[in-house]
């Protein structure tokens, strides 16, 4: 059932975005932005609080209207086609909205209810799908007192009883330890490799960088940056980072000395940045000026070097 690359590629794509905008009175939530899923890949929307991701995909699950600018989706058309379109959907939203009063089985029975799925039909992909998510052992079990972890597991698991063409995730794994993080990407990965086209945001760069095919960036409505997780580093970063933390208090006059050593410098409050293609003899190039750091760390650029220098480090509320 896999998808390949190849055939994903020649595809019509699943998703299309011409010109898209979306506005609340004076408010530009997304601003004129085109962008294409193609089936078979998890495409991402990476950007900080207020970029316009969550209104980007509430649009793409034909829940919010389109302001201006053209989308298809399913190769319908939202304005028109929204209830074929929703069926076709799976939907995992940022907040978990399950009846914590019912069971495991029984949030998805009513779901699969809201499809017009007959009950063998819903009970043959509860079952699967219990199995699917590690909750096989809790299907009578009340939601309320489950772990963050499996409340999650459960929403994905109910986006999927209708078998989606086509599946939404908003911050799919916020608010979660590493290890039931670490699980979720294990079954997303999955459903990748069966065929469905999974659409994500995230604030999570190694989440972005683990799962997705492709991913635009997003700030102020805006897509500033689109391609795959490596091509967006090459793009737009160096090759290596080094790290350097000095005595608190003396970053900008080591910053100084350091200028010129790599293709850029960055001073934060803690440490300073050398952005180089070569660690290494960046490291030997410090000594070589004189200057002795408390620490180092030598490390490979990552898709958050991307992130913080296209939208920057201060902090959206």
């Amino acid at each position: 059932m896999a998808t390949t690359t190849v055939a994903a590629a020649m595809s019509e794509p699943l998703v299309s975005a011409r010109h898209l905008s979306k506005r609340f009175g004076e408010l530009v939530a997304v601003d004129d932005i085109d962008f294409q899923v193609r089936p078979g890949e998890v495409f991402g929307f990476l950007g900080p609080n207020g970029a316009g991701k969550s209104s980007t995909m509430r649009m793409i699950g034909s829940v919010s209207p389109v302001t201006s600018g053209d989308l298809r989706v399913l190769g319908m058309d939202p304005a028109t086609d929204g209830p074929r379109i929703r069926a076709r959907l799976g939907v995992v939203p940022q907040e978990d909205n399950l009846d914590l009063e019912l069971t495991v089985y029984e949030n998805l029975l009513i779901y699969g209810r809201y499809f017009g799925l007959s009950r063998k039909v819903i009970d043959e992909r509860i079952d699967e799908l219990l199995k699917f998510t590690q909750l096989d052992e809790r299907r009578k079990s009340r939601v309320e007192p489950l772990s963050g972890g499996m409340k999650r597991r459960l929403t994905i698991a109910r986006g999927l009883i209708n078998t989606p063409e086509l599946l939404l995730l908003d911050e799919p794994t916020t608010g979660l330890d590493p290890q039931a993080r670490h699980l979720l990407w294990d079954r997303l990965y999955r459903l990748k490799r069966e065929g469905v086209t999974l659409i994500i945001t995230t604030h999570y760069m190694d989440e972005a960088e683990q799962l997705c095919d492709r991913l635009v960036i997003m700030d102020k409505g805006k897509i500033v940056a689109e391609g795959s997780p490596r091509e967006l580093i090459e793009r737009h970063s160096t090759r290596e980072v080094l790290e350097l933390r000095f005595e608190v208090g003396t970053q900008d006059e080591h910053a100084e000395k350091l200028s010129g050593l790599g293709s850029h410098v960055e001073t934060l409050p803690d440490r300073v940045l050398v952005y180089t293609d070569d660690a290494d003899r960046a490291f030997d190039d410090v000594h070589g000026r004189g200057l002795v750091p408390e620490s180092t760390v030598s490390r490979r650029a990552t898709l958050e070097d991307v992130f913080l220098s296209l939208t920057g480090r201060s902090l959206v509320d």
